[in-house]
């Protein structure tokens, strides 16, 4: 199997980032062979097939979707926070870090030059995100009120400024409220919570 063969393959499917099972599929190869062929490849120091970590690699002559390679960086995760928000154009400014929400502990990952942030929440709150279609590739996103709602949990746990900014004429608040109930039964104690959910609700 040449590499150059196997590049040709990447570039006319438009793949860019991939395990080491979606390549032995992509490939029609043995999964064995899948894994000696990218392993090997990717310590060439010219290789466009870069790893980002054990199992998941990068083809570096397709174009890079960073919130793709955020969904596959840490799982289970769906992209949200202000990444989401920037989105939705609801926050005005650029954020610099791709930030999503996991089961799993918060980490913080630094992949092709990009910082991706990963914050926990409780398994009874990770619902909100859809399927978005951007470029040709399929990213998890939450959805702008669940994004919204992610984004003031986090807030009310790390004691933040809630951002003034916001444009909440984009929120539709029958599906925030639904949401919120939601919150509220699974975090009952967190006062800061309710208070920034509080002073939303006002400025809607």
């Amino acid at each position: 199997m040449r590499i150059n063969s196997v590049e040709n393959i990447l570039i006319r499917l438009g793949i860019s980032i991939f395990s080491a099972s979606e390549f032995s599929k992509i490939l029609k190869i043995k999964p064995v062979s899948a894994r000696s062929f990218l392993v090997r490849n990717s310590k060439k120091s010219d290789s466009h097939i870069i790893k980002l970590k054990r199992g998941l690699y990068f083809f570096s002559l397709n174009p890079k979707i960073e919130l793709e390679i955020a969904n596959k960086l840490y799982q289970p995760s769906y992209v949200s926070f202000e990444t989401a928000l920037s989105h939705y154009n609801i926050i005005p400014e650029m954020v610099y870090a791709i930030t999503s929400v996991t089961t799993k502990r918060s980490k913080e990952i630094m992949a092709q030059n990009s910082v991706y942030k990963y914050y926990k929440i409780k398994k009874s709150l990770y619902f909100g995100y859809r399927t978005e279609k951007l470029k040709g590739r399929t990213v998890l996103m939450a959805e702008a009120e669940k994004a919204l709602l992610d984004y003031i949990y986090i807030l009310s746990l790390k004691k933040g400024e809630f951002n003034e900014r916001l444009d909440l004429t984009r929120i539709d608040t029958k599906k925030l409220g639904s949401y919120v109930n939601y919150f509220k039964k699974a975090i009952k104690k967190d006062k800061a919570f309710i208070s920034l959910i509080n002073e939303i609700y006002r400025s809607l």
